[in-house]
């Protein structure tokens, strides 16, 4: 009846999802007569019978499925909690788990609908107890009971990883009992490996729990078994698991540094027999191997702040451990691997000597061939450079370079020295020859193999390889300058510089529209001669005076810069080309010096077109696709077939799309590079400003006015002189200030729209008075803080002056309430004398006489009293005027301060009394 019960709460939720539980199809009915027999059922071969018959209906019908979501579940998990004794119906309560939790193969489901195999499957996974339940079978001896508990378990992972994840941490020795599956037989092996693969994706928790087990040594056992590189799916899902252990953990990489070591993982890398055949699985399983190198090269995750002291160790200990013989083979020597895996092995090497001195000079040292076809290894990846089809491969080799000559300038200047022209015979020789040519005598060879026939793609590779040999080295870039190359026939004019060759080549691309049709290969030769170009002349005043030695080159350029067929990023290029002809230029020729330069790119093409090209460069897909971190795909069973498969593009199978660039030239472009063209703008654009906004240093030509007529006496010409002079320095005054009202205008319009064009030229003058309005602002802002500091000041003095004077009034009133009792004991003695004389009774003596001089000499103590008081009250009228004119000059109203003062303190009528 418990069991029922459940079915019937299982019904009320699912019904819901599916509609009215009482409209029923026949597979409702038949399912819940099935489960109906399984529960209540008496004859256990009966119960049997029923479940064979459940497992059937639901590996073929999705309403089955349907129908078993809605009431199932609780009787199949009473089966398999309840009845471990009877192994076969434990087994069939497992197939028929997953027969619902798989999508009935024939059937196609409208996206709109509901998903039966998704939804069961996230109804099983909400109880944890299920989850551990299951996880508790792994222990059991039956191989199917194991077996059919992994499938499931598997693909409760793949729809709900999160759920199943949580489920397992909380279960204790839940992952030990899976990884005690990897010792089991080969197929329950198997399961287990792609369960730990889903389960260790983003777990990093799990990850640490399974490496806690054991799982470095028990993966790199089943490769051994397995055959290595050899083996089948199996190796592809071990290193799937290795990869996940390792990707952004760096204590599982230092701990699988620190126990077992390398050296498993390198053997197998090893090609072994004597005849090298690449099956599909076994390019699957290089690849994978060469993402783990790849992952140990990053050091872990980029907010672990160890990252980089684990990522320096794990490349010198895998140089140590001869990785670099390994990934020479499958990259160089063998040309019959799959480009997928030549291409991936040449990125290792490019990322393993990167920022590291030690692997660059093991690699600098390593020889390749045999017997008397020896050479050094870079010798070979140049060859690859230069005669390879396939533009991933290319793209991989010059990664080799480029990260070889970063920040290495011994390496550059020893690649360099080698750069030595051959005799025509020489440099005309067949390929199989260039064995014995130096390194330098070989890139040469690139650099002007192809002018001939105009076939310029592996000029334009070596111009990519010598662009990274010049990079921010001013001794290789002026070794260079001092290489001159021969004319193809001596009809053709004498020796010419390098550098004038490759700009001869740079015009010769717009030809090659016409040879095979397609824009595509010309912009991709442009875009890498221009970026040579634009390296070499990078705070090189001598390379911009060599460029400029031919005016054709500027002219050629100017009208690169302008040709609207040209893509985006070649017109781009071409403009800071220009602009470091301007920052770098130290010639005083008046026909090649920067400000002639930039009078030519005012007058030829417009400083606000010009300055238009580096914005829609800086928006293109070249320059915004560029990351400062290097994004590895993780390879899983899903997107192997695809990588190992790579789509191979050629030059010529570059798009042919007006002002685009196809998505692969991205290689081309790293992050040091645009970095280092943002710089160069912000210097250009300053640079042009202060042109436009002073005179050129020197006067070429000396004015008639200047000079002495004949008769003109020296006080006549010196007059004339400083009137001259005056006259020219207003001018110039005028000139320039108009000039830099222009040029800043103009370079705040290079950083918009272009289509927003024509109101910045509109708005120009409101913006100068903008500018204007708003100094003045500050100004009258400034001084009106002066003011109102003065005004404090002022306001403080007065209230000082008004407390001065209210005191004094209250003397004057305190010396008066005196004066009014002595006047009034003074009538009291009088009083007094009148009735003395009135009795008559004795002689009184002269009181009129006394009364007399006591009142003259109170009165002279008053006034004396009352004339210093007056003397006061004076000067402190006259400073209370002052004040008040001051306040009345800023804006104070004098009548309200001074109101209510003195009102009730003025002098009494005492004095009129006194009079009297």
């Amino acid at each position: 009846m418990k069991k029922m019960d459940l079915v019937s709460g299982y019904k009320g939720v699912v019904g819901l999802v599916f509609g009215n539980e009482n409209s029923a199809s026949n597979e409702d009915s038949y399912v819940e007569c099935l489960l109906d027999r399984i529960s209540n059922g008496v004859l256990a071969e009966d119960r049997r019978s029923a479940m064979t018959e459940l497992q059937a209906i639901v590996a073929e019908s999705r309403a089955a499925q349907l129908a078993f979501g809605a009431m199932g579940f609780p009787v199949i998990m009473g089966v398999l909690k309840e009845e471990r004794d009877d192994v076969e119906m434990v087994r069939g309560a497992l197939e028929t788990l997953v027969s619902a939790l798989t999508p009935v193969d024939h059937v196609k489901v409208p996206k709109n609908e509901v998903q039966a195999a998704l939804m069961n499957t996230d109804l099983l996974s909400r109880e944890a107890e299920s989850i551990s339940l299951l996880l508790s079978l792994l222990s059991e001896e039956d191989f199917y009971v194991r077996y059919y508990t992994l499938q499931i378990l598997t693909a409760l992972l793949t729809n709900s990883p999160n759920r199943l994840q949580e489920a397992i941490l909380t279960i204790p020795r839940g992952i030990t009992r899976l990884m005690d599956m990897l010792m089991d037989r080969e197929v329950i092996r198997n399961e287990a490996l792609l369960l730990l693969t889903y389960l260790t994706r983003e777990a990093e928790e799990i990850q640490k729990i399974v490496v806690f087990e054991g799982a470095f040594e028990k993966i790199f056992c089943i490769i051994k078994e397995e055959g290595g590189s050899d083996g089948g799916v199996v190796v592809q899902d071990c290193l799937e698991l290795l990869n996940n252990l390792l990707r952004t953990n760096a204590s599982n990489q230092i701990l699988l540094r620190e126990t077992i070591g390398f050296d498993p993982l390198l053997s197998i890398l090893k090609l072994r027999g004597s005849r090298y055949k690449f099956t599909q699985q076994k390019t699957i399983n290089l690849l994978s191997a060469l993402e783990t190198i790849n992952l140990l090269m990053m050091g872990g995750s980029e907010t672990d702040p160890g990252k980089d002291s684990n990522k320096l160790t794990n490349k010198t200990v895998l140089v140590q451990k001869k990785v670099l013989d390994h990934l020479l083979m499958l990259g160089v020597e063998s040309q019959w691997a799959p480009v997928a895996v030549r291409c991936t092995a040449l990125r290792c090497i490019g990322d393993l000597i990167t920022a590291h001195p030690k692997n660059l000079d093991a690699l600098a040292s390593k020889v390749l061939g045999e017997e008397q076809q020896v050479e050094p290894a870079l010798n070979s990846i140049l060859r690859i450079i230069l005669r390879t089809s396939s533009m991933q491969e290319f793209f991989a080799a010059d990664h080799v370079f480029r990260s070889f000559c970063e920040k290495n300038l011994d390496g550059q200047l020893m690649l360099a020295s080698t750069l030595i022209p051959q005799p025509q015979s020489m440099s005309h020789a067949p390929y199989e020859e260039d064995v014995h040519m130096s390194f330098g005598s070989m890139l040469l060879r690139g650099l002007t193999l192809g002018e001939s026939d105009g076939d310029l793609e592996a000029c334009c590779r070596a111009a990519s390889v010598l662009s990274h040999i010049l990079k921010d080295n001013v001794q290789c870039k002026e070794r260079v300058l001092q290489i001159e190359l021969d004319a193809p026939s001596p009809s053709l004019g004498d020796a010419e510089p390098l550098m004038h060759r490759m700009v001869k080549y740079l015009a010769l691309t717009s030809s090659m529209k016409s040879k095979d049709g397609k824009s595509g290969t010309a912009g991709f030769v442009q875009l890498i001669i221009l970026k040579l170009l634009v390296t070499w002349l990078a705070d090189c005043p001598d390379a911009v005076s060599c460029f400029l030695d031919s005016r054709p080159h500027l002219t050629y350029l100017l009208e690169l810069v302008a040709n609207s067929s040209a893509t985006v990023c070649v017109r781009g290029l071409a403009a800071v080309l220009l602009g470091e002809c301007v920052i770098y230029n130290k010639s005083s020729d008046n026909a090649k010096d920067a400000f002639s330069i930039v009078d030519s790119v005012s007058q030829k093409v417009g400083l606000t077109s010009y300055f238009l090209k580096f914005d829609e460069m800086q928006k293109s897909f070249l320059f915004t696709s560029v990351n400062t971190t290097h994004s590895h795909k993780p390879l899983t069973r899903s997107t192997a077939a695809s990588m190992a498969e790579i789509e191979d593009v050629g030059e010529n199978d570059l798009p042919d799309k007006k002002n685009e660039d196809h998505p692969i030239l991205s290689s081309m472009f790293d992050v040091n590079f645009v970095n280092f063209i943002k710089s160069l703008e912000t210097d250009i654009r300053e640079k042009i400003i202060d042109f436009y906004s002073r005179p050129t240093s020197e006067v070429a030509v000396v004015p008639a006015e200047l000079e002495q007529k004949s008769g003109e006496n020296d006080k006549d010409y010196i007059i004339r002189l400083k009137a001259f002079v005056e006259k020219q320095c207003s001018e110039i005054q005028n000139l320039l200030g108009r000039n830099a009202s222009l040029a800043e205008d103009l370079t705040k319009a290079g950083w918009s729209d272009s289509s927003q064009l024509e109101q910045r030229a509109g708005g120009a003058s409101e913006r100068v008075l903008t500018e204007t309005l708003r100094r003045d602002l500050q100004e009258a802002s400034q001084r009106l803080e002066i003011m109102k500091a003065e005004k404090a000041k002022i306001e403080s003095e007065a209230s000082m002056y008004q407390n001065l004077a209210a005191k004094m009034e209250s003397d004057l009133k305190s010396l008066s309430d005196a004066y009014n009792s002595l006047e009034q004991a003074n009538f009291y003695l009088e009083k007094e004398v009148k009735a003395l004389k009135s009795g008559g009774s004795c002689v009184s003596p002269d009181v009129e006489v006394m009364k007399a001089e006591a009142r003259e000499e109170a009165q002279k103590e008053s006034e004396a009293e009352l004339n210093d008081l007056l003397v006061c009250l004076g000067q402190e009228q006259s400073k209370v005027e002052k004040l008040s004119a001051r306040l009345l000059e800023l804006g104070e109203d004098v009548e309200k301060l001074l109101e209510g003062i003195g009102d009730e303190m003025g002098l009494p009528d005492d004095e009129e009394e006194e009079e009297d």
